[in-house]
């Protein structure tokens, strides 16, 4: 789960993620005019648990441990469909495997590092303003956005890496 940090100033906020429930998970298979099944509830299970933005590998090998029998190919079909069906975000970062994450409710952009690949979520109220205004300057009615930010996380700047 992921808490973010409230800044007075920036007026931002870090994004806590909330429990999905079984019924929530079948409920989106349906959704995508599929059939409710123990491994594809499981793929679910397994993205909404640890890590929130996680590869189709580390997705398969999680589920492999307890379905052997579910494929790669499968897996990954089923992100590509959920992707399609906006219940999964594909966050993509040059040089690094997509990630992918249960699609939250409340919108959020991503900071991104560049060496170890963490991303932290965050929302910014100052600079949702200013996209809005970006728009209205040019006439554009906004429909949505994606906000990937590219740096070296703390971590990485402390090994000197």
């Amino acid at each position: 789960m992921t808490r973010l940090i409230k800044g007075q100033q920036n007026k931002e906020v870090l994004i806590e993620r909330e429990p999905i429930d079984l019924e929530s998970f079948k409920a989106m298979i349906r959704q995508m005019g599929l059939k409710v099944t123990k491994q594809r509830v499981s793929i679910l299970e397994a993205m909404s648990e640890g890590r929130a933005h996680i590869t189709a590998q580390e997705l398969f090998e999680k589920i492999s441990k307890k379905y052997p029998e579910i494929g790669f190919a499968t897996v990954y079909r089923f992100l590509k469909n959920m992707t399609e069906h906006s219940l999964v975000t594909e966050v993509r970062m040059g040089g690094f495997p997509a990630r992918y994450e249960l699609t939250p409710n409340q919108h959020h952009d991503h900071l991104n590092c560049t060496r170890c690949g963490k991303i932290v979520e965050f929302e910014n109220e100052s600079i949702e303003e200013l996209q809005e205004a970006v728009a209205k300057k040019f006439k554009f009615s906004l429909t949505g956005h994606v906000l990937e930010l590219y740096g070296i996380c703390d971590l990485c700047n402390q090994k000197g890496e």
